[in-house]
């Protein structure tokens, strides 16, 4: 149920923005215009900011970090290959990207502000920790701000019908299989301490913490919920750093390998990294992982492997 209400506002912020974009005045137009590049690293302090709010309120981090690490970076990288490797034999045109480098010194900018983003969000989080204050962010609205000023962009992008083609289906189901593929190679690291079961379950939350760790603490335990927030933590981080060091090159593996975010969170760098000729394909592979997610998370833990 919740996965739906989320998926219903971000579809409702999308259309706000493509349906009253043609009724905007040229003075809002260029400023949506001007405002869209700089929310990509907005949301990167957002994110980092959590990150040190969720340490500091998880139970002993420094016994969880280990999985999570392992699980988000091993489940981001095999995503990533999949989608590679399955459009390589498929459809070997659309595997890369143009390459000039113009764009490659544009591609070590967008890193190195990416790095700087995440710097300050953790540094943000942990003064506030060490304050003692008592802040509650939540950055869904300012992401639901953020697609609508998609919406608006979208509105006067043209696109062909390239992106409605079965293809696309190929980004979310690499998505899944690279998961999978990576949980298994975890299993044999981490066999001491979790079943396959929970290690598969793990590799199910494609990024949405906000999703997995809630979902983990009702049909398990908390500390496997925590472990769950910071791995998909984890992997929206490690899909943003893939997006901006490789998206420009393999824009489709960088979107598999953004899982759910690549709808919501990732989708600034999308489009940044990408360019908004992608942001239908990031759309699609998002929205399909967001509702399988909750779904591959249960049977996954209901099952005895």
């Amino acid at each position: 149920m919740q996965s739906a209400v989320l998926i219903f506002q971000i579809f409702i912020a999308i259309s706000l923005g493509y349906f009253l974009a043609p009724y905007l005045s040229q003075k809002n137009k260029r400023f949506v215009f001007k405002v869209l590049p700089y929310f990509s690293y907005i949301l990167l302090i957002s994110v980092a900011f959590e990150l040190a709010q969720a340490l500091n309120h998880i139970q002993n981090p420094v016994a969880i970090l280990p999985p999570a690490l392992l699980i988000a970076f091993s489940t981001s990288m095999g995503s990533f290959f999949i989608c590679l490797m399955t459009y390589k034999v498929i459809d070997r045109q659309s595997v890369q990207g143009r390459i000039s480098s113009h764009l490659f010194i544009n591609a070590l900018k967008n890193i190195a502000k990416a790095f700087l983003a995440l710097g300050v969000g953790i540094l943000l989080g942990a003064f506030v920790n060490m304050s003692n204050l008592q802040i509650t962010f939540n950055s869904w609205y300012l992401l639901l701000v953020f697609i609508c000023l998609i919406g608006v962009e979208l509105a006067f992008t043209q696109f062909d019908r390239s992106w409605l083609s079965w293809k696309i289906l190929l980004v979310p189901i690499a998505a899944i299989i690279g998961s999978c593929i990576a949980s298994i190679f975890n299993y044999f690291i981490l066999s001491n301490h979790f079943s396959l079961n929970e290690v598969m379950a793990l590799a199910q939350g494609y990024g949405w913490y906000s999703m997995s760790g809630i979902l983990f603490t009702e049909l398990h335990s908390a500390k496997l919920g925590g472990i769950a927030l910071l791995t998909d933590l984890f992997r929206e981080i490690f899909a943003i750093l893939l997006m901006y060091c490789l998206g420009w090159r393999f824009p489709r593996s960088a979107i598999s390998s953004a899982g759910a975010t690549s709808m919501d969170v990732t989708l600034a760098m999308v489009k940044q990294s990408c360019g908004t000729h992608y942001i239908p394909h990031a759309m699609m592979s998002g929205l399909i992982l967001s509702l399988l997610a909750p779904l591959l998370i249960s049977l996954f833990l209901n099952l005895k492997l």
